[in-house]
């Protein structure tokens, strides 16, 4: 997969874009990532990107004709064919789900916008989607370029090591995940759960599984009415309903 960045500001992604799984996908050439400083598109001797809104109102508005130069230059021929994704709190929310369909494009194109906004004719013109990663205001997109790349790398094939570890994330499955342990067996007087180590493969699947039901019924039991549950997976939230019940009255 190919990513353009588009922004004001490209120094913002050498942390994230340099480390740990990101800079390993890069490394391992399943990932290539190229950032546009969108003033090099400007065409005045100051470079000015953004100024004052029509109508009046607080904030600066960035200007339309060097995103629309910027983003029709780097794309060209695929220009049309490449999403255009603004980060905006006006899109859709990020879920798994819109991950999924992202990830399966070769190439994508995001767009940070700063300040109080773009040009709405930016909009009109190159952009073809908006995602936001949250009801709340940033102030730009870099942040949230950032935390859509690294959800889309995580799909990528190869991109963990492990060739199924993604699929079990939490809300990949629409369940969150289970809890999870490693050594020492015991720290403070917490230890491990018994079926982890006694190593029957069938009771620990089936362990993971019901933990997966719980923290969902605990934290997030709207989710239970989406996902996808068998039979098993209905026994397990009967068991979990019975195991919370209160107990009866003397």
């Amino acid at each position: 997969m190919h990513i353009d960045i588009f922004t004001l500001f490209p120094g913002m992604f050498e942390g994230p874009l340099t480390e740990s799984i990101l800079k390993r996908a890069q490394d391992n050439h399943l990932l290539t990532i190229a950032r546009h400083n969108i003033r090099d598109y400007t065409t005045d001797r100051h470079h000015i990107t953004d100024d004052t809104p029509y109508g009046g109102g607080g904030g600066m508005i960035m200007k339309v004709e060097p995103i629309v130069a910027a983003v029709e230059s780097v794309l060209g021929p695929d220009l049309g064919t490449t999403p255009v994704i603004l980060l905006s709190p006006q899109g859709r929310v990020l879920t798994q789900a819109i991950a999924g369909e992202l990830v399966q494009y070769p190439r994508l194109a995001l767009l940070c916008g700063h300040y109080e906004g773009v040009d709405e004719r930016v909009r009109q013109l190159v952009v073809t989607e908006e995602i936001s990663i949250g009801d709340y205001v940033l102030t730009g997109g870099e942040l949230p370029a950032m935390v859509l790349i690294d959800v889309l790398t995580r799909l990528l094939p190869d991109a963990l090591g492990a060739p199924n570890a993604a699929q079990d994330d939490s809300h990949a499955t629409g369940l969150l995940e289970g809890p999870h342990y490693t050594r020492p067996p015991k720290f403070r007087g917490l230890a491990v759960p018994d079926v982890l180590i006694d190593g029957h493969h069938a009771r620990i699947v089936r362990w993971r599984r019901k933990q997966a039901l719980r923290r969902t019924w605990d934290r997030r039991p709207e989710m239970l009415l989406k996902a996808d549950l068998d039979e098993n997976d209905r026994l397990m939230l009967a068991e979990l309903s019975e195991e919370d019940a209160p107990p009866p009255a003397p």
